[in-house]
């Protein structure tokens, strides 16, 4: 309504019988049958259904898009950069569909596909932040150097046994936290082997849309190296990052087509 917003239509019916009421009071009895009846009726009306998922969703979408941009902001410069041209690509995907006039069910769908892989992206970052910043500044070559020369001192017989037992446990520590940088180092490769990756879908997709004469529904089959599920990749943001997970987990609202999408 001009000047009162999204105001309820049995409200203002409400407000209307109690005004009537003062001048016929049997409005009143009326405008209280109306509500009633009304109101229970919407518990099975499909179209207030609909509209109420809507309602829905569109708290959760920018819920979700907030924490997202939380996350987005504890990371370098050059991380966000690389996001926010993900996020030009994706918007002009979105730019080819509606200039070739497509139906708004299937740019919706399209756009809730590319979504998933910007997020994908975006934990893909998280995690190779956390892993080059978490632990200690040595390096696979300094341990080795290390644990040598411990060796080296443990054959040494004139060693005392007390101390033989000492260096024996620092370098069972070593040799564990070079096991540990090693693993880091393998799941750096894999989480910028999976950046690159999607870049390369997002490209594809792009080039699928600028030459397709007819819009389509992006299907996209991602087996990422990395494991984005177990945890323990992404640091102090896990929280933040697992209940943005939840939010995208919700099931989504029926649609007239289906995609295949994993990520």
């Amino acid at each position: 309504m001009p000047a009162l917003g999204r105001v309820p239509v049995n409200v203002l019916a409400s407000v209307g019988f109690l005004i009537l009421g003062f001048g016929h009071p049997g409005f009143w009895f009326l405008g209280l049958a109306a509500e009633a009846t009304l109101v229970p009726s919407l518990a099975f009306n499909k179209r207030f259904q609909n509209y109420v998922d809507a309602t829905e969703r569109e708290v959760t979408d920018g819920d979700s898009q907030a924490k997202r941009i939380a996350l987005i902001q504890t990371l370098p410069v050059e991380d966000r950069k690389r996001i926010e041209a993900l996020d030009r690509k994706c918007a002009k995907v979105l730019d080819v569909y509606r200039n070739a006039q497509a139906e708004e069910f299937l740019i919706e769908t399209n756009r809730e596909v590319l979504d998933n892989l910007k997020w994908v992206y975006t934990k893909l970052l998280i995690a190779r932040f956390h892993l080059l910043t978490a632990g200690t500044d040595d390096t696979a070559e300094s341990l080795d150097r290390k644990i040598a020369s411990l060796e080296k001192d443990l054959h040494d017989a004139q060693e005392t046994p007390a101390l033989r037992q000492s260096k024996a446990a620092t370098l069972d520590i070593l040799k564990r936290r070079l096991a540990n940088i090693q693993r880091r180092e393998q799941s750096l490769e894999e989480v910028e082997s999976d950046l690159t990756r999607v870049e390369s879908q997002v490209d594809l997709i792009l080039d699928n849309a600028a030459m397709q004469g007819k819009p389509q529904t992006i299907s996209t089959d991602l087996q990422l190296a990395s494991d984005l599920v177990g945890g323990g990749l992404f640091g102090d943001s896990e929280s933040a990052v697992a209940d943005i997970d939840r939010d995208y987990a919700q099931p989504p609202a029926p649609r007239k087509t289906t995609i295949s999408g994993t990520t």
